[in-house]
């Protein structure tokens, strides 16, 4: 088996090659439907058509720039460009076309004899300080005339189209004749409506199935539509009626002005307005991993491109279809999800369970016609063949088609996606966005969370509450001690402080409609920003005062950012903020109690350290402020200077641990996931918050990045079980955690992040989880879940939901399973020994729909239990077919077998069965008896380790739901329907003996529980 499997084994959770992908799907070649099979995989043709774009992309913005750069040299005035009548009329003077021309087509010429950026601000009826306008009439008439900032999409399918697809079913297409030549040949026979029974009982089974399997399809599919809709949600910062505010990037329209930071995405096509050291990774859309840099001499943005680097303000010019990334995306929406290792392993086992029902249904075929040929043969009428004859050859064919319908259990790797749509849907509620589906498989299986600290295991709600300034450590916790500090410390130092807050930030403080300030930002800028206000500071003055000539916006690997101003009285400053140890290294004087500078000697360091790490030790992030003189011929092409700064002094900020996150994290510990701590902060503010959070323990270590990075292969592989926080870690830093994790101790690894730095570690970990409020959207991009209010307790949850869904899938697979075996053997031994079926083509068909469609939604939707999070994790070694699901299938198969085997051989004299009708009416027990079994079995499912089976079971509506509808529709088809399902009504004891033998499924199964089996 295992050989036959090797194929199926090859898909990993992530990062699957494509060869890998195709060599499952040819190995998968015993399917009933494809069409409905394959519906949850990647579409690889459409994926190597974006692939075939991509690279027509990047030709043609090389050609394009050549010949731009070459046309420039023959500009001669303005172009020969004519206005189209409605465009003027509504008020613009340049269309969508010649915009989206000069953007796509990275055309200089063009856009000077347009008047450059600002000649195509006046055409859009914009302004660079205001934006557009936001009144209803003036948006209508320029989204009319330059249309949506949104793409075309797959349109949603219908459910006749579900039906349609199930239809498709190679299996009950033969079924379908079949029924139809019973019908033909039973009219011509016995006449209507005697003759059509047999032939209509069939039609209706299929029918049946179809809308049944179409129904659950349907659901499935509006619940993975309100994924895709809550994935699509992405804002971005613009500015209209001169108030900057959050908007969805689907209501941008030309001559909106766009904020863009390090991490976005460029959400249209657009041009460069003002901007420092902005590095724009264009890989998404042309393949080109080299960053391209954007300025006034390159100002092209192009949609779907990352900001990799700096900061600037854009001009939306083309939206939509019009772009590039609209057309990429067209094609890329229909590439689909990469399927998950679990799918492709239950693929795997579908296939070789399918071969052997195959061979059984043409055993059971062959036997069958063998014994009424014989029978012919005796009779010596082998010449002249009657229409009942005809009729049981024809039942035959249908009974090893059926027996193949059941043997073939599509329902398999079916299941796991019903599962998956299931949890993802639940998760949303509780505040988890599923982008990846294999990521619900493996995030049960993890072994190790590697967390993030600010915004994930503390609030992210931030505020100064100490200060060292002029050598004084100060609690500044309310806006009336930050204006106590603000009158105490000499003027001039007050002044550089207050420059330094509102100079040297991204963040920003604005004022709509004469409503209260608004400050946005980082949390960290925020809090500064409002201690600065609080101080008694003025933003836009203090702004209105300087000009900026460079920045350095801050990251993860510097751990700091810089910024150039020019004074109104002549001569630069260079002001930088950071990490503390990193920024008092740089600093070389530090501004005294009288507000003078002094050299820093090694008292005031001592000080200065000594109040950073007190701060840290009371669990604060520390920052310091410094500046100094660059003289008047600072240069923005040079770097802003990395030492001889003058330190202005030490900020405090508060940032409290999350509520339920010691408990989130006990939890963790006691499901056997070791949780460890990455943060960029001071060692000392992450030990404080880590012991807080209970992550750090007596006999745990706490490390910083550089020592880490340092040690050799031999030390970490001793050092890295121990570590349980990292500090002062850059990205490269918590790969590297991450990969050997991975590849030398085999943990299944999950890893949270929000910054552009984390991307590596998302992408190299087994599960990335990227932060939904701080997250940026490059972090989001390569995640493969996104934690949407940034808390831990979700990451927890996750891990509960991702465990719930391999258990359940596994309570399936058992049930299912052990349907196959029973139904199989049944039918093929029966055939053999007697020469007749005992469970016809319709009764196969319910007994299908039970184990396939309503089984997966009875087991596969049972929601997670806290005991879930008592067990250890499975690992990456862990057998999907466990030694307990074994014993189970085995035991209650051969408890089955052993009761319908009973009824077959000894029914008749136990029940006193007599008369002309005994074979139909022993049939019939067998065959409720067989459904009853699958009902209590059901039952059992729920827990294949634990007595208590009826725990929470009403708290399943879908469960009792199912089973109801299961065991009245039985009733229905054994009372009622017996001229179509070929049954006959029993009496209340046949009744209670039947479900009786059904019921005593459950105390074998609580017997086969106590059964120690090793944990393969």
């Amino acid at each position: 088996m295992g050989g036959v499997m090797k194929d199926f084994g090859d898909v990993k959770a992530k990062n699957t090659s494509e060869e890998a992908l195709r060599r499952w799907r040819q190995a998968c070649w015993l399917v009933k439907n494809k069409k409905r099979r394959f519906r949850f995989i990647a579409n690889l043709s459409k994926r190597s058509e974006a692939a075939d774009i991509r690279r027509s992309f990047k030709a043609n913005f090389r050609v394009a720039v050549i010949v731009s750069q070459a046309a420039l040299q023959f500009i001669q005035g303005l172009s020969d460009y004519k206005v189209p009548e409605d465009v003027s009329a509504a008020g613009f003077q340049i269309d969508a076309d010649e915009l989206g021309s000069i953007v796509e087509g990275h055309d200089l010429k063009k856009l000077r004899s347009h008047g450059g950026v600002e000649g195509i601000v006046d055409k859009l009826s914009t302004s660079l300080k205001e934006g557009i306008s936001n009144s209803k009439e003036s948006l209508s008439e320029r989204t009319r005339v330059y249309g949506v900032n949104k793409f075309i999409e797959t349109p949603p399918r219908g459910f006749w189209f579900f039906v349609w697809e199930a239809l498709q079913d190679t299996t009950l297409v033969i079924l379908a004749v079949c029924a139809i030549v019973s019908l033909v040949v039973g009219i011509v026979m016995e006449g209507w409506p005697n003759g059509a029974h047999d032939g209509l009982g069939i039609v209706a089974s299929i029918l049946l199935v179809v809308f049944v399997t179409a129904t659950s399809d349907y659901k499935q599919s509006l619940q993975f539509k309100d994924l895709d809709s809550e994935k699509k949600k992405i804002t971005v910062q613009v500015t209209r009626n001169g108030c900057r505010q959050k908007l969805s990037i689907y209501d941008l329209l030309p001559g909106d002005i766009v904020h863009l930071n390090i991490g976005d995405q460029v959400p249209a096509d657009g041009l460069f307005i003002s901007g420092f050291s902005v590095l724009i990774n264009e890989s998404s859309l042309t393949g080109e991993s080299e960053p391209v840099s954007v300025h006034a001499g390159n100002p092209f943005l192009m949609s779907g491109t990352k900001v990799q680097d700096g900061s600037c303000r854009m001009l939306v010019t083309t939206v939509g279809m019009r772009t590039q990334w609209g057309k990429l995306m067209a094609t890329l929406s229909e590439g689909g999800d990469d399927e998950t290792p679990l799918q492709v392993k239950l693929n795997g086992v579908a296939t070789i369970i399918g071969q052997i029902g195959l061979f059984f249904a043409v055993v059971t075929f062959a036997v069958l016609v063998r014994g009424l040929f014989a029978r012919k043969l005796q009779e010596r009428s082998y010449l002249s063949w009657s229409g009942d004859e005809a009729m049981q050859l024809l039942e035959y064919f249908a009974v090893a088609v059926t027996i193949v319908v059941v043997a073939v259990p599509e329902g398999l790797p079916l299941a796991v996606t019903l599962s998956l749509a299931f949890a993802m849907k639940k998760m949303m509620n509780d505040k988890a966005l599923v982008r990846h589906l294999a990521a619900c498989e493996t995030m049960g299986s993890s072994t190790t969370i590697c967390s993030d600290k600010t915004g994930t295991l503390t609030t992210n709600h931030m505020t100064v509450v100490k200060t060292c300034v002029c050598q004084k450590v100060v609690e500044v916790s309310t806006s009336d001690t930050a204006l106590a500090l603000s009158s105490e410390i000499p003027e001039f130092a007050k002044k550089l402080l207050l420059q330094s807050i509102f100079s040297n930030t991204v963040g920003e403080v604005v004022t709509c409609d004469g409503q209260k300030f608004e400050i946005l930002g980082t949390p960290t800028e925020t809090a500064i920003l409002e201690f600065g206000l609080n101080m008694g500071g003025n933003f836009h003055a203090e702004r209105a005062k300087v000009n900026i000539v460079k920045v350095e916006p801050f990251n993860s690997l510097k751990k700091k950012m810089g910024v150039v101003i020019e004074l109104p009285e002549g001569g630069c400053l260079a002001h930088c903020k950071g990490a503390s140890e990193i920024v008092l290294a740089a600093c070389d004087k530090v501004i005294d109690r009288n507000g003078d500078v002094v050299p820093l000697d090694e008292s005031s360091l001592s000080f200065l350290t000594t109040s950073i790490e007190q701060f840290a030790n009371e669990a604060l992030r520390t920052l310091c402020l410094a500046y100094m003189e660059v003289g008047n011929d600072f240069s923005p092409e040079k770097a802003i200077p990395s030492e001889g700064y003058t330190c202005i002094g030490i900020v405090g900020i508060k940032d409290p641990v999350r509520p339920g996150v010691k408990e989130s994290v006990a939890i963790c510990r006691s499901a056997g996931i070791v949780v460890r701590m990455v943060t960029g902060d001071n060692i000392n503010t992450a030990k404080a918050i880590a012991r807080e959070c209970g992550i750090l323990t007596d006999d745990g270590i706490a490390i910083e990045g550089p020592v880490f990075r340092e040690k050799s292969d031999e030390e970490l592989e001793k050092l890295i079980p121990k570590i349980q926080v990292m500090a002062r870690s850059s990205p490269l830093d918590k790969h590297k955690l991450v990969k050997n994790l991975k590849t030398v101790f085999g943990e299944v690894v999950a890893v949270t992040g929000d910054g552009t730095n984390d991307a590596p570690a998302l992408h190299e970990a087994d599960i990335g989880l990227a932060m939904g409020i701080a997250g940026t959207e490059v972090a989001k991009e390569s995640a493969d879940v996104i934690i949407l209010d940034d808390n831990f307790s979700t990451i927890a949850t996750v891990a509960k939901w991702g465990r719930s869904v391999y258990i359940n899938i596994q309570k399936f697979v058992q049930f299912q399973l052990t349907v196959n075996v029973v139904a199989l053997i049944v039918n093929f031994s029966s055939a053999c020994l007697t020469g007749n079926a005992p469970l016809t083509a319709v009764q196969l068909l319910w007994v299908n729909m039970i184990m396939d469609t309503l089984g997966a939604l009875a087991l596969a939707t049972e929601p997670p239990s806290d005991d879930l999070m008592k067990r250890p994790p499975v690992g990456r070694k862990g057998k999907f077919i466990s030694n307990v699901m074994w014993r189970n299938i085995l035991g209650q198969s051969l408890y089955q077998l052993v009761i319908l085997w009973y009824l077959q051989t000894n029914g008749k004299s136990v029940f006193h069965l007599d008369d002309s009708d005994a074979d139909l009416i022993l049939n019939t027990l067998i065959f409720n008896s067989f459904v009853f079994c699958q009902v209590f079995n059901e039952i059992s499912s729920r827990d294949m380790e634990k007595l208590n089976v009826f725990r929470g079971i009403l708290k399943n509506y879908v469960f009792v739901a199912v089973l109801a509808c299961t065991v009245i529709f039985q009733i229905v088809i054994i009372e009622f329907l017996g001229t179509f399902a070929n049954t006959y009504p029993l009496s209340l004891q046949q009744w209670a003996v039947t479900v009786l033998f059904g019921f005593l499924g459950m105390p074998v199964a609580a017997l086969l529980k106590m059964i120690p089996v090793g944990s393969g």
